[in-house]
């Protein structure tokens, strides 16, 4: 079996000092495989937005293991983890974060332009390519300020695959789209996910997109309540999930 994507091990995040320390993330145990469609879940306060800090490399644990595509991140310093983070992990958020005076095309090929240091043709042709893909060919030379809430959900998307990334983090990624809009950016998540095998970890708190997706995982007070496929949307046999007991 191929390495999975994603593995946590014992997975703890403490803030504060020694006097005021306390635990967000109690032992995280998972492992997502390659080319899997995951939902994130859980209540306010339950260490969702901790823990995906720490997945995509914006935060180092307080202990446990994190491995993204076969890297030992504890074993990097802040430059290989920038390198890391940058190559293998696309991240899409709810507030797209785009650059209102730069062009579709421009913010698309961000992520390129500060791997390589300076624009080139390739890099472009590559952004063309990629807002060709979420149905925006015709709007590239358009300026991100002049878009639809859905098209720059679109762009930030297509950003967040410049680099091939093995991984794509999304933070409610439908949170500020009406329902139709939300429902195609979501379609679209999962025709990259299809067509590319890319892996996607998507938090949400819309039950009804967590429940279009093939692994629901739930978080409550910093643990793992549970980890179940959904074998509906799916369409195939349930993946082992790694769901730790509440102590």
């Amino acid at each position: 079996m191929a390495d999975p994507v994603l593995h946590l091990e014992g997975l703890r995040k403490r803030y504060g000092s020694a006097d005021t320390e306390y635990e967000v993330l109690h032992g995280i145990d998972l492992r997502l495989e390659r080319g899997e469609f995951a939902a994130l879940i859980g209540p306010s306060g339950s260490g969702k937005s901790t823990l995906l800090n720490l997945i995509g490399l914006l935060d180092r644990p307080s202990a446990g293991r994190l491995v993204i595509d076969g890297a030992e991140t504890a074993t990097l310093d802040d430059t290989a983890l920038t390198r890391l983070r940058g190559e293998r992990i696309g991240f899409v958020f709810q507030h797209h974060h785009l650059i209102p005076a730069f062009t579709a095309e421009e913010n698309v090929a961000m992520p390129l332009l500060i791997a390589r240091g300076r624009p080139d043709a390739a890099m472009f042709e590559r952004a063309g390519e990629l807002l060709g893909r979420v149905g925006l060919a015709d709007r590239r030379r358009q300026l991100a300020n002049r878009l639809s809430g859905g098209q720059q959900q679109r762009v930030a998307i297509a950003r967040a695959l410049a680099m091939s990334p093995a991984l794509v983090l999304a933070d409610e990624p439908t949170g500020n789209l009406d329902t139709h809009s939300a429902d195609e950016v979501f379609a679209l998540l999962r025709e990259v996910n299809r067509q590319l095998g890319t892996s996607f970890l998507i938090v949400t708190h819309d039950p009804r997109l967590a429940h279009r997706c093939d692994r629901i995982i739930e978080l409550v007070d910093g643990r793992i309540v549970s980890d179940r496929a959904n074998e509906v949307a799916a369409g195939r046999s349930p993946v082992q999930g790694s769901a730790e007991e509440t102590e």
